[in-house]
């Protein structure tokens, strides 16, 4: 039956899919971003934002902290032919150039007047000129092996000094005193046992006049330190880290650099024994110590003492000369080897000397 009451009631009007609330016919649709995600862009392959460049890798990479002397050589860049052939490069230029020097030396010479003997073990015939040349022929090669632990190693040069990379003067210092005593009680020493064992002091002083010393005495105070402090960067300082980079235990290096060193000296019979105890000892002291300040001391401080005598004298023929060592010169070796290492042992400790890379 059909309600009257229903007759006259409003219909709700249909929304715009034809069926709906009134209050929904009206309704505005949702602003994007407000009820729902806006419409996604279209891809396009375009370019991608600019990105700056890596950092170059340095070329120079150090060892890592904790890193002892003889193991320098093991940076982040180390292959097993790096010190192969830096080790070539360095054999190879200290032969290369002391035929230069030498050469030069001639030409010079020639300049100069002074005789040209190049025969037996004379070069030429002024002494102190023979000994600037030869003194010159291994000072000359010490940017060599900077250089190669620089291009080859890819190292910073100042590892082949010591483990803070660098030479410490005032640690050096200390040294060079401690080596003076050292040596004014190995020459005491040797004197005593010459007198003891009867042998003539008559032939090792003299004095030859102040006209003939000086020449001599500038030679020796400005070339033997540059000498000396090569051939410690090269037996104590790249042999030793050469070795190091393959051997855990530093003795092969030290004994080998050692050797090596003996076989550059023309020395026989108890020389041999002195100048290899000297390599060893001081092979030991360079990892003892964390670098080669307490060997350049000591080196520095021997030849130059030895030469002095001679040019005194006037006859630096005879400090060229290598040969027979009489035993008695190794009761002072041993004072004065002996008193320096146990010296510079303690006062390191004592100073609390750096002995591996920070």
């Amino acid at each position: 039956m059909h309600d009257p009451s229903q007759a006259h009631q409003p219909q709700p009007e249909p929304g715009p899919s034809g069926f709906g609330h009134p209050s929904q016919a009206h309704q505005p649709p949702p602003s994007p971003g407000f009820g729902q995600p806006p419409a996604a862009r279209p891809y396009y392959p375009g370019a991608q934002p600019w990105q700056a460049p890596p950092a170059p890798r340095p070329w120079l990479v150090p060892p890592p902290p904790g890193t002892r002397y003889d193991h320098l050589a093991r940076t982040p860049l180390h292959r097993w032919w790096r010190p192969i052939v830096g080790t070539v490069i360095i054999a190879a230029a200290f032969v290369g150039i002391g035929l230069l020097v030498i050469f030069a030396g001639v030409i010079v010479a020639g300049f100069l007047g002074i005789p040209v003997i190049m025969r037996g073990d004379r070069l030429f015939g002024n002494q102190v000129f023979e000994l600037a040349v030869l003194l010159l022929s291994i000072a000359l090669v010490l940017p060599v092996v900077f250089g190669t632990a620089w291009l080859v190693q890819r190292r910073p040069p100042g590892t082949l000094s010591s483990v803070l990379g660098r030479l410490r003067w005032g640690w050096l210092l200390i040294c060079l005193g401690v080596a003076l005593v050292a040596l004014f009680l190995g020459q005491a020493a040797m004197v005593v046992t010459y007198i003891v064992t009867g042998e003539d002091l008559g032939n090792l002083f003299g004095w030859v006049g102040w006209d003939r010393f000086l020449p001599g005495l500038v030679v020796i105070l400005l070339l033997v330190p540059f000498q000396a402090a090569a051939e410690e960067y090269i037996f104590r300082g790249w042999l030793l880290q050469a070795f190091g980079a393959y051997f855990t235990t530093p003795w092969p290096g030290i004994l080998l650099g050692a050797a090596a060193f003996t076989s550059l000296h023309a020395y026989t019979d108890w020389g041999i024994i002195d100048v290899f105890g000297f390599g060893a000892l001081m092979g030991w002291l360079a990892i003892r110590t964390g670098g080669l300040e307490a060997p350049i001391a000591l080196h520095v401080i021997n030849n130059v003492v030895s030469f002095l005598p001679a040019a005194a004298s006037g006859d630096l023929g005879d400090a060229l000369k290598q040969g027979a060592v009489p035993w008695q010169a190794l009761s002072g070796t041993v004072v004065q080897l002996g008193f320096f290492a146990i010296a510079v042992v303690i006062i390191a400790q004592k100073r609390a000397i750096q002995t591996v890379s920070r």
